[in-house]
């Protein structure tokens, strides 16, 4: 199976007071099409810095991300967003909806801005929030919707514009136990359509969910069942 992210010996170094500190330290790993991927560690680890990588909204400081076989380091960041708008669907722990917005049109706004015409668009939002059994709330705005719909609202725009991969960054961190498993189960039958997922978590719980769990501290991979480690 082919890869659709790989990382080659990647490093993020922020400098803090004249220190430099490495976020992501010589990191290289593959996720193969339709996987179903964790990344799990401690607060500081990493974690979120390296799924900020693989999605492209961040560049390395050394090394490269490639997507799909295409090296991001040379893009430019047009290039960047055109990737991340077209391959790739992010899902995050604080939401990130937009407030003014209700749900459907924060659902139809990334097809918007690809240019998808109005009638297509307002089919799929809609279809979206159907899957996410959440279309009875199509007009609310964010305010007015529970943690656990506002996740599934950010969900269906992830999905919106068909991505290959679902990025995921603590899911279900702000959710209760019955609202995580009603979103963890919606993530894991878009994996079963054939979306390939990455997902970050310290919940070893929510990590069962995956087919392959990647531990990383301090900024390094110390256990991926996918490569062996020297």
């Amino acid at each position: 199976m082919r890869a659709v992210i790989e990382l080659v010996n990647v490093r993020k170094v922020y400098r803090i007071g004249g220190e430099e500190v490495y976020a992501v330290n010589g990191v290289s790993m593959s996720v193969r099409k339709g996987e179903f991927l964790c990344i799990m560690g401690a607060s500081g680890s990493g974690k979120t810095t390296l799924l900020s990588l693989m999605g492209c909204l961040d560049r390395p400081t050394s090394g490269k991300v490639l997507i799909d076989g295409i090296d991001t380091s040379s893009l430019s960041d047009r290039e960047l967003t055109d990737i991340r708008r077209d391959k790739i669907g992010f899902v995050f722990q604080q939401y990130h909806l937009i407030p003014t917005l209700t749900a459907f049109e924060n659902v139809e706004l990334p097809m918007l801005l690809k240019g998808v015409p109005k009638a297509e668009r307002e089919r799929r939002a809609m279809e979206l929030l159907e899957i996410m059994g959440i279309a009875k709330a199509a007009n609310r705005k964010p305010s007015e919707l529970s943690g656990g719909m506002q996740q599934r609202v950010a969900i269906a725009r992830a999905l919106a514009n068909d991505p290959e991969i679902l990025l995921c960054d603590e899911p279900t961190g702000n959710l209760d136990t019955k609202s995580g498993e009603v979103v963890m189960n919606l993530i894991e039958e878009q994996n079963e359509r054939g979306v390939t997922v990455v997902l970050v978590t310290h919940d070893p719980d929510i990590a069962k969910y995956a087919e392959r769990v990647v531990r990383i501290r301090d900024g390094k991979i110390v256990e991926d069942p996918g490569i062996k480690l020297g």
